[in-house]
C-alpha cells in the first residue's frame, strides 16, 4: 500500500468509514504477519501477537501523528508484542511429562508459611508454660525429673546414688511428680 493511501485510509478509519478500517486490515494484515512470522512463533502466538497488535492499533487510531506512518506503527507493534511472547514463553516451558506434571510444589505457600509459624509460636508457648509449671514443683520432684529425663537415662541405681532415694521408691515417687506437673497444667489450660 502507498503511503498516502494509508494515510487517508486510517483518517477515513478515524471518522468511523468501515470499509476504510477494511482495507487498512487487507492491506497492512501481511506486513503484520510477516513480523510475527519473522519471530519464529508458533502459529497460536503469531495469532496472538496479529489479534494484540489490531487491538492496539484500534485503540490508538486517534492518536496516531502520522497517519501515512501507519504501516511502520504496526511493524513496530508486532516487533515489540513478539518481543514480549518470546520473553513469556521463556518463563515457561511446555510439556507433556505426567511425572512433571503431576510433581508436588516444593515451596511453601505464603498461607502455609504463616500457618507453620503460627503453630511453632504456639508450640514454643506451650513449652515455654510447660517449663513455668516443672519449676513451681517442689525441689525433690525438680530434681528427681531432671536426673530421669538425662540422655541417656541413669538406672535407678545411679538415681539411688546420686538423691539418696531408695531404688524402690523412684518409680511411684517419679509418678506422683508427673501427677502433680500433669495437674498444674490441667488447671492452667497449658495441655
Amino acid at each position: 500500500m502507498d503511503r498516502a493511501d494509508v494515510g487517508a485510509l486510517v483518517q477515513s478509519a478515524v471518522d468511523g468509514d468501515a470499509a476504510a478500517w477494511k482495507a487498512l486490515v487487507e492491506g497492512l494484515s501481511p506486513l503484520v504477519w510477516s513480523v510475527a512470522r519473522a519471530h519464529r512463533l508458533s502459529d497460536a502466538d503469531a495469532h496472538e501477537v496479529y489479534q494484540t497488535v489490531w487491538f492496539r492499533f484500534a485503540q490508538h487510531l486517534g492518536r496516531i501523528r502520522e497517519p501515512q506512518k501507519a504501516g511502520s506503527w504496526l511493524a513496530s507493534t508486532a516487533r515489540h508484542e513478539s518481543l514480549k511472547v518470546l520473553k513469556s514463553l521463556r518463563r515457561t516451558t511446555p510439556t507433556d511429562d505426567p511425572q512433571l506434571l503431576d510433581r508436588v510444589s516444593e515451596d511453601r505457600t505464603p498461607e502455609q508459611t504463616v500457618i507453620d509459624w503460627e503453630e511453632a509460636a504456639a508450640e514454643s508457648e506451650r513449652i515455654r508454660r510447660l517449663w513455668q509449671e516443672f519449676e513451681e514443683l517442689g525441689e525433690r520432684c525438680r530434681q528427681l525429673l531432671r536426673v530421669l529425663m538425662a540422655s541417656p537415662p541413669p538406672s535407678y541405681q545411679e538415681v539411688s546414688a546420686a538423691l539418696g532415694i531408695a531404688v524402690g521408691s523412684i518409680g511411684p515417687l517419679r509418678q506422683r511428680c508427673l501427677r502433680r506437673l500433669r495437674a498444674r497444667l490441667d488447671a492452667r489450660g497449658v495441655l
